[in-house]
């Protein structure tokens, strides 16, 4: 509970901090700020078990995911102020709204009552569809913050009328009455049903086919640091909010449920890796990626039991990918009209290190080695074996390698074509948090139980 109050006192001080005209401040004193929250967290001082009525739950499941995503925060913020120079102004206001849907992330994972996990989702979904649309003199930002808005409202309405549902069949929102519930031999229809509306809701928050269709349109048409964060932090939220439902209304599912996973898993990586084939916008091409990655993570609910410290790897090794892709895509597209693959040819002349960092964090997507999304599929098609899924990881061996292709094609263009303009001065924040991203990345690959151990 200290974790929310803190990044939420925090949200507040950037707003004063506009008022007393001390905006220049605002970015470093946040950021130290989100470190000494983090630190806060990862030593256990957050909290004692739970808090409130049970309302938020400080376990090995929520103190490693609300870490994850302070640390995603923190590289996010960094940057802002180059990303929004041009509305320096307005500073406050994005950096504020960020720590908002901070606090509704965290909210998302540490919650042991509906009620708190609806609360954290609504935060997060509004600052989200303010996010999308603020850049309020493009058409395109416009329609994109319009589409986000209508369907995750439809999508939350799913969500709350499941929600509904299951209070109706158990009389309760806590959780540990839930996951009672959902053992047991006699409970109402209506809590199955209930299940079902919910689990349509999230699929719909992380994207997964076939409720993924807003995905690509709302990612082109956002500002790019939004895209970044729908594409890394929102997209590891939602998954781990939906893994905690999952594993709390039934650890074990029954084949029925299994059998609509696997088909959502399949279609998620195969629509994925097969649209981002024909796509030249970059924006687009990483919204299918995300949408194939879905796929992936949404294996580990087959194993509900055993496969929680596979997801927050796999989720960490991801996110720290698409953080320094963006990156990096920020400072090539920036003051462009598009984010066309164009927009790359010759960067590996015009400036190798980006292009090196670039070039890393889309390998690691695509699961080749020494980087973490290697060993992230590694872990994950070992623990799918293990649990005899073996068409289900073939499957996914394939469109692994499917994957393979889009990403070669903005590598190639990178060093195998001719730069269309001249290099340009790199902001320093950008190659920091490109490469303090992508470090991260090999360092969980080469240390893998470091994070794998922490949700044993």
């Amino acid at each position: 509970m200290y974790t929310l109050i803190a990044i939420a006192v925090l949200g507040v001080l950037c707003l004063l901090a506009e008022i007393f005209n001390v905006r220049k401040a605002i970015v470093p004193v946040t950021i130290i700020g989100l470190l000494a929250i983090l630190g806060l967290t990862a030593t256990g001082l957050n909290d004692s078990a739970d808090t409130y009525n049970n309302m938020i739950v400080s376990d090995n499941f929520s103190t490693p995911f609300s870490c994850l995503f302070i640390l995603l925060t923190v590289f996010l913020i960094a940057l802002t102020p180059s990303f929004h120079q041009k509305e320096v102004h307005k500073i406050s206001d994005f950096v504020s709204i960020k720590l908002f849907l901070l606090t509704g992330a965290v909210a998302m994972v540490a919650f042991g009552n509906l009620a708190m996990f609806f609360l954290g989702i609504e935060i997060l979904s509004i600052s989200l569809y303010v996010l999308a649309a603020s850049n309020r003199l493009s058409l395109k930002s416009n329609e994109a913050g319009m589409k986000y808005f209508l369907m995750g409202a439809f999508a939350s309405g799913f969500i709350l009328f499941g929600i509904a549902l299951i209070y109706g069949a158990i009389g309760s929102f806590d959780m540990a009455v839930i996951q009672e519930a959902g053992t047991s031999a006699d409970v109402e229809d209506w809590f199955y049903i209930g299940a079902i509306l919910l689990s349509i809701g999230m699929l719909f928050k992380i994207a997964a086919a076939p409720f993924h269709f807003w995905a690509p349109d709302v990612y082109e048409g956002s500002p790019a640091l939004t895209t970044a964060l729908m594409s890394t932090l929102a997209k590891v939220v939602a998954m781990a909010a939906f893994f905690k439902l999952v594993s709390a209304m039934n650890v074990n599912l029954p084949d029925s449920s299994q059998t609509a996973l696997m088909v959502i898993s399949i279609l998620s990586m195969t629509i994925g890796n097969i649209m981002a084939l024909k796509q030249n916008n970059v924006k687009r091409m990483l919204a299918f990626s995300g949408i194939s990655h879905a796929g992936f993570m949404l294996m580990t609910l087959l194993a509900v039991s055993t496969s929680a410290g596979i997801l927050l790897y796999y989720a960490s090794a991801y996110a720290l990918a698409g953080i320094a892709a963006f990156s990096v895509l920020l400072y090539v597209t920036k003051d462009k009209d598009s984010e066309d693959i164009f927009n790359f040819n010759g960067l590996g002349k015009t400036n190798p290190l980006l292009a090196a960092i670039l070039t890393g964090a889309l390998l690691s997507m695509a699961g080749i080695p020494i980087f973490s999304g290697f060993f992230a599929k590694v872990f994950l098609f070992g623990q799918m074996l293990n649990a005899g899924h073996i068409v289900l990881v073939i499957i996914a061996v394939v469109n692994s390698i499917i994957s393979v292709g889009y990403y070669f094609k903005l590598i190639l263009a990178m060093y195998t074509k001719d730069a269309t303009e001249a290099a340009k001065p790199v902001p320093f924040v950008y190659t920091a948090v490109a490469t303090v991203a992508i470090v991260l990345n090999i360092a969980i690959g080469l240390y893998p139980s470091f994070l794998l151990d922490l949700l044993v």
